[in-house]
């Protein structure tokens, strides 16, 4: 029996190159699209999955430009009607970013509360009923620590400025 790296109509050597280089990462490899029946078919399946992967990747820099770099912190991540892995990865990258972003803008709610004389605020060491753990929750607790120091010391200048100014005594 010979062998052949022709099987009905699939040039299999082409196949092998194209996923290698997919494999590598090259996104840019199509297989011909000339071919009809099974071979046609693998082929389509075989440019629809690649291209599903160049635009995973397209999506993944473009999301790590605007939320990581350009602070745009409410963009998510997006490949349109994907089911399946596909969609579940995209659902990881957004929960990864909600996880990532919440308690910095817990953090950013309690300092611009501080900045307007409010010393009442705390960051909140739970965000939908999850605990804070690792260095959200050390960040969560410095917060509140300076919060508290703040406040402590904001009442030490008032008594002393009240003695002061009421009572006359100075020390």
């Amino acid at each position: 029996m010979a062998t052949t790296t022709q099987t009905e109509g699939i040039d299999l050597r082409q196949l092998l190159s194209a996923l290698r280089a997919v494999r590598k990462g090259n996104f840019s490899t199509r297989l011909p699209m000339d071919q009809t029946g099974i071979a046609g078919e693998i082929a389509e399946a075989f440019n629809d999955i690649v291209e599903l992967n160049e635009r995973t990747a397209r999506e993944l820099q473009r999301i790590s430009v605007v939320v990581g770099r350009d602070g745009r912190i409410a963009q998510r991540a997006s490949l349109g009607d994907v089911s399946g892995g596909w969609a579940g990865a995209v659902e990881s990258v957004n929960v990864l970013i909600n996880d990532l972003t919440q308690p910095l803008s817990e953090v950013t709610r309690v300092l611009g509360s501080v900045a307007r004389g409010d010393l009442s605020q705390r960051m909140a060491l739970e965000i939908d009923g999850r605990p804070l753990k690792g260095e959200f929750l050390r960040s969560g607790r410095i917060v509140n620590t300076m919060v508290d120091q703040l406040n402590a010391f904001a009442s030490e200048v008032t008594r002393v400025a009240r003695e002061v100014g009421t009572e006359g005594k100075l020390g």
